[in-house]
């Protein structure tokens, strides 16, 4: 059984950073495109960031700047490091691993990320 779980999320105030962790279990991992979302109440499970097997990122419009997707391969891991949170940030974060051309497709449990003073 695939496996993804995820760390790393927690309460922040605004301005503050985190950095999520995402370790895959069951996959080879570094055949699979590995991507960031996030759901905030109330809203639509939204992308956030996503690294492709050849490491070629892409960022939502809203976090470009200020977070960074990252991949270590020989972990099985992916991190979304998150600076200058804002309070619109506060989501669960959800980790993914999509295998380009297929229906594999494989979901984290999620983390809860809060942004508040």
């Amino acid at each position: 059984q695939v496996q993804l779980v995820e760390s790393g999320g927690g309460l922040v105030q605004p301005g503050g950073s985190l950095r999520l962790s995402c370790t895959a279990s069951r996959i080879i991992f570094s055949i699979y495109a590995m991507g960031w979302y996030r759901q905030a109440p109330g809203k639509q499970r939204e992308l956030v960031a996503i690294m492709s097997t050849s490491s070629v990122t892409n960022y939502a419009d809203s976090v470009k700047g200020r977070f960074t997707i990252s991949r270590d391969n020989a972990k099985n891991t992916v991190y979304l490091q998150m600076n200058s949170l804002k309070p619109e940030d506060t989501a669960v974060y959800y980790c993914n691993a999509h295998l380009t051309g297929s229906t594999k497709d494989y979901w984290g449990q999620g983390t809860q990320v809060t942004v508040s003073s």
